[in-house]
């Protein structure tokens, strides 16, 4: 059978190898990736993972995908010349067959760039992992192990996967990939259905494929900074540098950081340089860089930031200056971790940091931690914490909550 790496539910044998891999035939073409793709159409589930690159690109080059059924893994060279990847994108949008990732974000980005649709409807094994209590981000080669008891060999996870023709070692680790994620997607789901949680990843899949949240709008650059700008100047610059960094790094296929650093960014924001001269009096650009191709374009980015209106400007966050704002983040940290553990759900995934920031210092704050399931489960009793109507206290060396009214 034209690409078939391997059939069944076990791809390695005993020594770890694939067990008939000198009769292998990798996917090259677009006939084959067809027909591979039309009949994994007929199962209701399917597992996928891809291998790319990304450190000299701002998008990423998809090198390899892997996709595995029931009854087959497959392994498509993704930069064949004489592959077009259409066949694979219209199954990733096939509403009828659910695909299981680990992860999912960068293969839905690669998806979202080259075909211009998103994977849909999709199941991510490490979101669910956390919603069961596994841990923050577990790994994929961690939750496998834990599930399964298998030991991954993550050897060729940093390799070239532009190289061609692949190694023995790079095939074994991408069927590895897939075929093990059906175990550990199967034991999940059975896990989520039993303990009734299956409807809150289901609320997490539809932000995971909602366009929005791959849209590389350089206006909106600016947030994914962790730069802390306290002035509206400040805030204003920053957003234009930030914007002006993402056009650059698009428009060469770069990556961001190899336009203007991060950290870069934010010392511009607060200096706003708004000559040549005071651009090259900052210690943190390198000495000589006013004189670039771009020592201009960030002038002109700064001095179009100073003259924003402050009206059109967002608000800037004020949780860090709020009265006692920094006990009431402490407590509600001690409130997050009763809760995760208690529950046995990651505390990453119910809230973040900035999600207690802004809860302290705001009751109606637009934080995921008060929606959904997860204000059911910690964004109420955060609320209450916050107003007096509960308390924490330590019985027989665990905290517990007191209601107070």
């Amino acid at each position: 059978m034209h690409g078939l790496v391997c059939q069944g539910k076990a791809p390695l044998c005993g020594d770890g190898k694939l067990s008939y891999l000198d009769s292998m035939q990798v996917i090259t073409t677009t006939e084959d990736l067809a027909a591979v793709c039309t009949r994994l159409a007929q199962h209701p589930y399917i597992t996928v993972d891809t291998e790319f690159l990304r450190e000299t690109t701002y998008y990423p080059i998809l090198c390899v995908i892997q996709m595995a059924s029931t009854e087959e893994a497959v392994v498509i060279d993704a930069i064949a010349p004489r592959i077009d990847l259409a066949p694979f994108f219209e199954l990733m949008h096939d509403e009828k067959v659910l695909k299981v990732f680990h992860a999912a974000r960068q293969d839905i980005e690669i998806c979202w760039h080259r075909a211009g649709k998103l994977p849909h409807p999709i199941f991510d094994t490490q979101v669910a992992a956390m919603v069961l209590g596994y841990g923050d981000s577990i790994s994929y080669d961690q939750l496998v192990q834990r599930i399964t008891g298998d030991v991954l060999d993550k050897s060729s996870r940093f390799t070239d996967w532009t190289r061609r023709p692949m190694t023995e070692a790079q095939l074994v680790y991408a069927v590895a990939d897939v075929t093990h994620l059906r175990d550990v997607y199967k034991t999940l789901s059975a896990d989520l259905e039993k303990r009734g949680r299956s409807e809150w990843v289901s609320a997490e899949m539809e932000i995971l494929t909602s366009p929005d949240t791959y849209r590389a709008d350089p206006e909106n650059a600016w947030q994914r900074l962790k730069s802390r700008v306290r002035k509206p100047k400040e805030l204003a610059v920053l957003m234009e540098v930030a914007a002006w960094r993402e056009r650059e790094a698009q428009s060469r296929d770069i990556p961001r950081g190899r336009v203007v650093k991060d950290d870069v960014l934010g010392d511009i924001a607060v200096q706003a340089p708004t000559t040549l001269e005071k651009l090259g009096h900052l210690r943190s650009l390198p000495k000589g860089f006013e004189r670039s191709k771009w020592g201009e374009a960030i002038v002109e980015a700064v001095n179009l930031g100073i003259a924003r209106d402050p009206k059109t400007l967002p608000r800037l966050e004020r949780a860090r200056g709020a009265a006692n704002g920094g006990a009431t983040v402490e407590l509600l940290k001690v409130l997050l971790r009763m809760t995760a553990e208690r529950h046995a759900v990651a505390a990453k995934v119910i809230a973040t940091v900035d999600d207690l920031e802004c809860i302290a210092a705001d009751d109606d704050a637009d934080v995921p931690a008060l929606k959904g399931w997860r204000r059911e489960l910690f964004g109420t009793k955060a609320l209450a914490l916050k107003r007096g109507e509960l308390a924490l206290a330590v019985e027989k060396g665990r905290v517990v909550p007191v209601d107070r009214v």
